[in-house]
């Protein structure tokens, strides 16, 4: 396949761009830095033409400020620009705090949830909800586990909804390699399609 993918120079991004590049498919890279190619999710329009799917892997920033109304604002002109350009497959990196952890109770409310994280986390929430409302694309939003960070690629990991995974330990982490796994994995099966799926050890 022909992917475009937003946010290729971050942590998850180019991890996600180098597993879909190992596979064979064709990786357009976008970032704001300048690296392969210029550009945010507000020119979907003009990129993303000629491409089977699109993976977004922009998040809120983290330095304090309110994160969600132009993160929002952003995706909902990605959501358009897909809709110019005739694109239909989306794959949405997304956060781990809309998780629920019991019923009716979401990551991101418990008590011991950290501070530093619930603006982004928030605004991830929102993020799921304006998409769960787009019944015109084929989009997939990616839950990663409570804890991401570069490690190991293995290749084994479980895949589940909406509830918060967890180990025998009670530890929730994926490693971005394997995070990255599991994306190029739902571009290819499209099992996830209008869905949001987290993964997990």
């Amino acid at each position: 396949m022909k992917i475009l993918v937003f946010g290729a120079t971050g942590m998850v991004g180019q991890r996600i761009a180098a597993e879909l590049r190992d596979r064979g498919h064709e990786v357009t890279g976008v970032s704001r830095s300048g690296g392969p190619v210029k550009g945010d999710v507000r020119d979907t329009a003009a990129l993303a033409p000629g491409h089977d799917a699109v993976v977004s892997a922009i998040a809120p920033p983290r330095d304090g400020t309110e994160p969600e109304p132009p993160f929002i604002e952003a995706n909902k002109a990605l959501i358009d620009g897909l809709r110019v350009a005739g694109v239909r497959r989306l794959i949405v990196v997304g956060g781990a705090g809309s998780l629920q952890v019991a019923p009716g109770q979401d990551l991101v409310d418990t008590p011991e949830f950290p501070e530093i994280y619930k603006k982004e986390a928030l605004a991830g929430r929102t993020l799921l909800r304006l998409y769960r409302e787009v019944d015109d694309l084929d989009w997939t939003f990616v839950s990663p586990a409570a804890e991401i960070a570069p490690g190991e690629r293995t290749g084994v990991f479980r895949v589940g909804g909406d509830t918060l995974l967890s180990d025998e330990q009670g530890r929730s982490f994926i490693s971005a390699e394997d995070y990255a796994v599991a994306i190029a994995d739902e571009l290819e099966k499209n099992a996830g399609v209008r869905k949001r799926i987290c993964v997990a050890y």
